[in-house]
């Protein structure tokens, strides 16, 4: 299983055990990717480190106080 960290800017959009879909977007030298319906957003992620499913579930959800924190786990 991946383990991929979101940043997310309001507390209570997800909640551990929910199931996700995610949505990829490109930029010239990366990725990103975005739980649907623009809960949640990934850093940029490289090239060869692409996801290669769009689904996922969310395995744990942290705050600090630079915000909200979810982990999703993808099975790739």
């Amino acid at each position: 299983m991946r383990e991929m960290i979101f940043k997310m800017e309001r507390e209570d959009l997800l909640h551990e055990g929910d199931d996700i879909t995610v949505t990829e977007g490109e930029l010239p030298s990366s990725y990103y990717y975005t739980i649907d319906p623009s809960l949640a957003m990934s850093p940029n992620i490289p090239f060869r480190e692409r996801l290669t499913v769009r689904e996922g579930k969310v395995l744990k959800v942290e705050s600090n106080e630079r915000g909200f924190y979810v982990t999703v786990g993808f099975d790739e």
